[in-house]
């Protein structure tokens, strides 16, 4: 495979705020290390070895450069039309030429895939002064380093970084895909907390808002009317009331026609190699709660006193 022998993967598609569609993917790999343990091996001093294939693996895997144009003259599909919107190379490229042409492909497809500009999204999250003005996606002329280094006191591994304006991707894989892509490599226990914290925050989030809920239960209390005791009955009354809410609520959620279109065309939400089995979480939780309190969950109340 392109990152080697896969062993499991998961993945959840999302749609962004555009509606636009896109995957979130976590990849085991066939033989890999955990995070622990790939971080007792690059502190210990006789695993120079270990540490240079590792570091070479990663530099051959994840990219972050805008490649060369191997001949300003050189025409492909991608120098005519935008680079998402084509397959490739010309299959009647002759063999000796491919090479060629697979690298002025890569070139347009970086260009206008993984090539950042910052525009106002970059800042939206900005105060002002006298905080700094940063790029909430980290990218930065200034974020380059021109070698990946692990450091031997904490064992942290820092990749390379040719271009801080151009996002990671796999040369290989943005070629296949064909448009813009990330990749990173979970190699440390605190990288792989925060992308099972983000995966488990998406995946149980609520896709009605709040204030969108209350808005709708607002307007299915209204539809009902005023109650009458001589004309309505009690538990009919319930019953519709119940019904309209729910009907609110379904119709006030905020889904994009390309969602709408997955699910009538029966295309998967999430891809995953293993089954599993289902946890439901609030029932889990109040089982724990039950069975072991959290003593600072629990402030015990404090007796009134009278004099």
């Amino acid at each position: 495979g392109i990152l080697g022998v896969v062993k499991g993967y998961y993945g959840c598609v999302e749609a962004q705020g555009r509606g636009t569609l896109h995957c979130h993917m976590m990849i085991w790999i066939e033989g890999a290390l955990n995070p622990n343990e790939i971080r007792d091996r690059v502190l210990k001093d006789d695993e120079d070895e270990f540490k240079t294939r590792l570091l070479s693996f990663l530099d051959d895997t994840i990219s972050n450069f805008l490649p060369l144009d191997p001949e300003p003259s050189l025409s492909v599909p991608a120098s005519k039309f935008h680079p998402c919107s084509v397959r490739g190379i010309d299959l009647q490229t002759e063999p000796c030429d491919w090479q060629k042409h697979l690298k002025k492909d890569l070139h347009h497809l970086v260009g206008r895939c993984q090539s950042h500009s910052h525009s106002k999204t970059c800042y939206k999250y900005w105060k002002g002064p006298p905080d700094p003005k940063e790029c909430r996606f980290d990218l930065d002329e200034n974020n380059t380093c021109p070698t990946s280094t692990i450091d031997p006191e904490t064992g942290e591994i820092c990749l390379r970084c040719l271009d801080g304006m151009v996002n990671n991707f796999n040369s290989t894989i943005l070629q296949a895909v064909r448009c813009n892509m990330d990749i990173k490599f979970i190699g440390s226990g605190a990288s792989a907390k925060a992308i099972l914290y983000y995966i488990t925050d998406y995946i149980t989030k609520s896709q009605l808002k709040t204030h969108v809920a209350y808005a709708a239960l607002e307007l299915a209390v209204a539809k009902l009317g005023q109650y009458d005791a001589h004309d309505d009955d009690l538990e009919l009354r319930a019953k519709r009331l119940l019904q309209k809410c729910a009907h609110a609520m379904i119709s006030h959620q905020e889904l994009s026609g390309q969602q709408v279109s997955m699910y009538l065309m029966d295309f998967e939400d999430h891809f995953t190699s293993h089954s599993f089995r289902k946890l439901y979480w609030t029932s889990f939780e109040s089982y724990l709660n039950q069975q072991e309190p959290s003593p600072e969950c629990y402030v015990p109340k404090s007796n009134d006193t009278t004099e």
